[in-house]
């Protein structure tokens, strides 16, 4: 069974991103959600390095090299958009003033805890940057991943293994597979995405699933 790939899941997030939202898009695979976000609606994305009103990539002629974000990629800024110190910038997210972040993730437990800095390894870089920030200061945190490592191991998880960067602050998990909110009565599957069952899901899921529509109803993005 086949879920949906990088870009495909980046598109589905922005449909959920309402408009007048203040947004963080975390380093990885969130960052491709700027690309995707619909014109009609007026979103103010943020990086911790001191941006407010970032655009989509721009493009490969019409790059800044003194214009990135906190990640380090080539941005964009739109009409009214701001620089400001980096201190502002995390009183911004320790302050509650950002509406939802994006955040990858190398680890989701089913209280929704988050594992994305570190895996632990003797040999891994730690790279927390302002993940933890964003984890408890976001009034919604929501994460991007896929539901597979690449080792074929689920990162959905009873009790994260990695080091933790936020506890019990995950509202709505999105993976390549499944869109699922983590609520007080467990992890509810709003959505099936690509070709994938509901069948298929548990059974590469080692935590309970609840399924909030009937099995037959697959999204298809």
């Amino acid at each position: 069974m086949k879920g949906l790939h990088h870009q495909q899941l980046a598109q589905r997030i922005a449909r959920d991103i309402p408009d007048g939202a203040y947004v963080n898009l975390g380093i990885g695979l969130p960052t491709m959600i700027a690309d995707y976000l619909p014109a009609e609606k007026e979103i103010f994305l943020h990086s911790e390095n001191g941006i407010l009103g970032m655009g989509p990539s721009p493009a490969e002629d019409h790059v800044d090299p003194e214009l990135i974000n906190a990640g380090k990629q080539p941005v964009t800024l739109l009409p009214g958009g701001c620089f400001f110190h980096h201190g502002d910038s995390f009183a911004m997210m320790r302050g509650g003033h950002l509406d939802i972040c994006v955040l990858g993730a190398y680890q989701v437990s089913e209280q929704g805890d988050l594992a994305n800095w570190s895996t632990g390894e003797a040999d891994a870089i730690p790279a927390v940057g302002g993940a933890m920030d964003l984890a408890i200061g976001a009034k919604k945190v929501w994460v991007m991943t896929t539901h597979l490592t690449k080792k074929g191991q689920c990162k959905l998880v009873e009790t994260c293994r990695y080091p933790l960067t936020g506890m019990q602050c995950i509202d709505r998990l999105y993976t390549d597979m499944a869109v699922m909110d983590i609520t007080p009565a467990g992890i509810v599957v709003i959505e099936l995405l690509g070709d994938i069952t509901a069948d298929y899901l548990q059974e590469i899921t080692p935590v309970a699933l609840q399924f909030a529509l009937a099995e037959e109803e697959v999204t298809h993005v």
